[in-house]
């Protein structure tokens, strides 16, 4: 089913459910406009001002004043894209659309629907910083012997329209990054755009605002992660969490992004500090940032899970989307039987199922975790690290990155991603 607009307006859309998806009743949403003035903007908010304040972006409070609201739990909502943006994402059924097509349309590989998936790369890194002097050295640049994280930041952007042209349609970043060289039992570093209560960092935001951008004029989806379980303990308490998750929210909204899909944290299955973010809760962040609305718009959201693990009912009942890691699964097949547990937990709605983080690679080889997640209609996605030995150029989440396609096994991805998606054949370019 296709929605006339990607996102749908409170007020203004009326659901009508049908159940002829295998998978799940899916929706479908129908404008209804009463007149011609009916169908634009609020007058008030095409004045000179607004116009200013929504390109320059809403400080928090009078964001709130203009009215932040919040949407009935549940209900799927989408948001129409500003003058400003041109990129928005939407599901319909189990696939995404941007701008109200699906992506990778009409595409088949290997005998595989790709068609709705959103193939993704882990790149948790762009807006890294450390404020903790004594681990900070530890990332300096082979070059200058120096940390700079606006280098890593102008080095991510220059990257990104490479990645595109390979059929990346999108990538995760976090608030909060993830472990800077790759897999750690500890982490002393301090890494957060988030303060202790809830606050967010004017310095992070600047350089994630950059990349949504980026991404924005891309045509791409980002995946925003809010916390990372190696650095969820900045905070000093639930409250701070909560109003952390508000705050991102909302700053997103105020700036009119539309192709971002809010991951609450990082694996809340893992050794988290604070219990809102653990298994048993987290769908509670989840819902929180699905009834905040700003114009009647709102974030798709949902939270991923450690590798091999499948989401619990509670979060599958609620999220938009599903993710799930392939960390720690050995064989291929295990990577198709994990979506279709997922498709048959209590609650299961037919939304997508992504993996948006796997560390097996095998890219040349017949059967690898990529193509068996395609087997089974799921997005994939590539995680890389430095490895033992292993110089600057490889690896995406290790610090400092080298954000190119620097390394045999990124080579490995593009090259496969590439031919799965068309990307470089003649074909149309993806979506």
């Amino acid at each position: 089913m296709k929605p006339r607009f990607n996102f749908a307006r409170q007020g203004a859309f009326k659901n009508r459910r049908k159940s002829r998806s295998r998978r799940g009743n899916q929706v479908e949403v129908f404008f209804e406009p009463k007149s011609a003035s009916s169908r634009r903007r609020l007058p008030f908010l095409n004045t000179p001002c607004f116009a200013r304040l929504r390109h320059h972006g809403l400080s928090l409070l009078p964001a709130l004043l203009l009215g932040a609201s919040r949407a009935p739990a549940g209900e799927a909502v989408r948001a129409e894209p500003t003058a400003t943006r041109k990129t928005a994402v939407s599901i319909v059924g189990d696939e995404f659309h941007i701008n109200g097509r699906p992506t990778y349309a009409g595409r088949v590989w290997g005998g595989h629907k790709v068609q709705g998936l959103l193939l993704n790369s882990r790149m948790v890194q762009g807006i890294f910083d450390d404020r903790n002097p004594e681990t900070a050295k530890n990332w300096a640049y082979p070059d200058t012997g120096k940390w700079d994280p606006e280098r890593n930041t102008r080095q991510f952007l220059a990257a990104m329209p490479e990645w595109r042209r390979h059929g990346l349609l999108a990538f995760t970043i976090n608030l909060q990054g993830g472990s800077p060289q790759g897999y750690s039992k500890d982490q002393p570093w301090h890494n957060s755009a988030i303060e202790a209560d809830g606050s967010l960092r004017p310095d992070y935001l600047n350089r994630l605002q950059r990349i949504l951008d980026k991404a924005d004029e891309l045509g791409m989806a980002v995946i925003l992660g809010y916390f990372y379980f190696g650095q969820d303990e900045r905070l000093g308490d639930e409250t701070g969490v909560v109003r952390a998750t508000d705050n991102a929210t909302n700053w997103l909204l105020g700036r009119g992004y539309r192709n971002v899909l809010a991951e609450i944290n990082n694996e809340c299955n893992v050794r988290y500090d604070h219990a809102i973010l653990r298994p048993e809760r987290v769908h509670e962040l989840i819902e929180r940032v699905q009834k905040t609305t700003r114009d009647g718009w709102r974030l798709l959201a949902g939270t991923s899970y450690g590798g091999g693990a499948i989401p619990t009912a509670n979060v599958v009942r609620i999220a938009d989307f599903l993710l799930m890691h392939g960390n720690g699964v050995s064989e291929p097949a295990g990577i198709a039987e994990m979506v279709r547990q997922a498709r048959h937990v209590p609650g299961y709605h037919g939304q997508p199922i992504l993996f948006n983080e796997d560390d097996h690679f095998a890219f040349d080889k017949p059967e690898n975790h990529f193509i068996a997640a395609l087997s089974e209609h799921a997005s994939w996605g590539y995680f890389d690290y430095r490895m033992k030995g292993e110089d600057f150029d490889a690896g995406y989440q290790s610090v400092p990155v080298n954000w190119a396609i620097s390394s045999a096994r990124k080579r490995g991805f593009f090259e496969l991603l590439s031919k799965i998606t068309g990307a470089n054949s003649s074909q149309p370019q993806p979506p």
